[in-house]
């Protein structure tokens, strides 16, 4: 599937590419990162490949990436307006400052016009909100969201790394109401995190968002670089990010990477963004490159395309235990259906329910 081959986003009319250049690493003001001149190339060619969809966040590298992205458009109208730019809420541009982050309307609006300023555009296509704020009542947000949407300054909303019943009660209160929907979910996803595959991907399934993963490699854990032989041995950009996530077995899901990566002739990054790209709901993978090389590689991965055999071997190696009532619910089957095919899905015989007329009392 090539980049330019688009998408639409959630139960919306909003067209992405299938991979959404994250840009949390335009801007070295953390330490790591891309120069802004290198971020520019990066970013050109992404867009000569077809790519339409951007992710930043008013905190990415302390408001310097939504400048790289800004100064790098603001002299160009029609390439701002081919571009889906999709920015983040939230986060604290201000330390001490109570209101100057949250999801409170008086939070919301001065971010909003800060990235505004920043991007050097009139609007934002998508808005989403960082993380769920628990001091701030979610019709006040929702409401806010709306009046920005109405206003003309953000188009789509969205939500990222919030828990499914607040995400539930946010869609459900704006339907209600007629105002903005959410189109998208951002959740962190990849072979080492599939924990919201127990509430969060059926939740943006049946509400009609599209997911948007982050962190698809794990922070660079599988991007092929770190393996059992040089443990401990190479320094990770990232930090206690990366490092943290350096388990026993997350070296056994990169023996995978390795092995089905040489049987497909590709490389284990393009296989672990292959495996994401293709998990239900995921409409657009967000992919971070802090090189040319990186981009390419991780660009590659939209033409591969993986076995059964070899996406089931993935499936099993990491297998996540999920919270109550998912198993419950998957063995709950032999009790409403006993033996029984409903839509596709075979039910098991219940060996404790009647098994003919005269068993029933």
């Amino acid at each position: 599937m090539p980049l330019n081959h688009y998408v639409t986003l959630g139960r919306s009319g909003l067209r992405v590419s299938p991979f959404c250049l994250g840009t949390m690493t335009f801007g070295k003001d953390w330490g790591w990162g891309s120069t802004p001149e290198d971020s520019d190339r990066i970013f050109d060619r992404y867009c000569e490949l077809g790519g339409n969809f951007l992710d930043t966040a008013n905190v990415y590298t302390k408001g310097h990436s939504e400048k790289i992205i800004g100064d790098h458009l603001k002299d160009s109208p029609s390439k701002r307006d081919r571009l889906v730019i999709a920015t983040k809420f939230f986060g604290s541009m201000l330390t001490g400052d109570p209101n100057s982050g949250g999801a409170g309307r008086k939070a919301l609006i001065a971010a909003c016009e800060q990235s505004l300023r920043r991007l050097q555009t009139d609007y934002i296509d998508l808005y989403w909100m960082h993380c769920w704020d628990p001091h701030t009542p979610i019709q006040e947000t929702m409401r806010a969201l709306d009046d920005l949407v109405r206003a003309g300054k953000v188009r789509y909303i969205g939500f990222s790394d919030t828990p499914a019943w607040k995400t539930t009660e946010a869609q459900m209160t704006a339907r209600f109401r007629g105002w903005a929907p959410l189109i998208a979910l951002q959740l962190e996803y990849s072979l080492l995190q599939r924990t919201i595959e127990g509430e969060l991907v059926p939740l943006a399934l049946e509400h009609g968002m599209g997911i948007t993963p982050w962190s698809p490699l794990k922070s660079g854990v599988l991007s092929g670089k770190y393996t059992r032989g040089n443990a401990g041995k190479i320094k990770a950009e990232r930090g206690e990010w990366a490092t943290s996530a350096l388990t026993d077995q997350a070296y056994k899901v990169i023996d995978a990477l390795i092995r089905i990566a040489q049987e497909a002739g590709s490389t284990p990054a393009r296989v672990a963004l292959a495996w994401v790209q293709n998990r239900p709901g995921v409409t657009s993978t967000i992919i971070g490159a802090r090189t040319m090389a990186q981009l390419e590689d991780n660009l590659a991965a939209l033409d591969l395309k993986l076995t059964p055999a070899q996406t089931s071997q993935l499936d099993e190696l990491t297998t996540p235990a999920l919270n109550f009532p998912f198993d419950f619910g998957k063995r709950a089957a032999a009790f409403s259906a006993s033996g029984t095919v409903i839509n596709g899905t075979a039910a098991p015989v219940n060996p404790l329910a009647p098994q003919t007329e005269q068993d029933r009392f």
